[in-house]
Formats: C-alpha cells, sequence, structure tokens
C-alpha cells in the first residue's frame, strides 16, 4: 500500500508509541470495573484514539494520503486484544 518501504523498526515504534493509551485504560481497570457500560464506553474510546493515532502516523510517515481508514481497521483490531486483555 506504501509507495515507499517499510521496516520492522517503524511500524513497532508506531504501534508502541501509539499503546500508551492503553495505560490510561488499564489504570481505570485498576481502580474501577471495566465490565459495565461504562467500561465498554471508555473502552472504545481508548481503542479508537490509539488506532486512530496510529493510522494518522502512518499515514504521514509512509506517504500513504486517502487510506486512513485501511489502515486503522488493522490497529483497531490490534488495540481491541490489548484492550480485551485489561478488561479481563
Amino acid at each position: 500500500m506504501s509507495m515507499t518501504g517499510v521496516s520492522f523498526g517503524c511500524v513497532a515504534s508506531v504501534l508502541g508509541y501509539c499503546l500508551l493509551p492503553m495505560i490510561i485504560l488499564s489504570s481505570f481497570g485498576v481502580l474501577f470495573s471495566l465490565q459495565g457500560m461504562m467500561g465498554i464506553i471508555i473502552t472504545a474510546t481508548i481503542i479508537g484514539w490509539c488506532s486512530f493515532s496510529a493510522s494518522k502516523i502512518f499515514i504521514s510517515a509512509l506517504a500513504m494520503d486517502g487510506q486512513q481508514l485501511l489502515v486503522a481497521y488493522p490497529c483497531a483490531l490490534l488495540y481491541g486484544v490489548f484492550a480485551l486483555i485489561s478488561v479481563f
């Protein structure tokens, strides 16, 4: 999808950097139960935040104009797995 080459270091650093809002979710999970409606809302917000910021960085770093939704979907799946670990 990208015209330029993609390195493993670039992908790992972007995904790791955008994983930082999951720390907020984990902190909420320590203090409150995330298994109610409020937990679902907070978890969905954090997943959206992580995937949106990761896709924006990928789009700008790899010159992939107009492909943000194609990049955001797999990012959201990845961050959704980490959110499931935090919730349960």
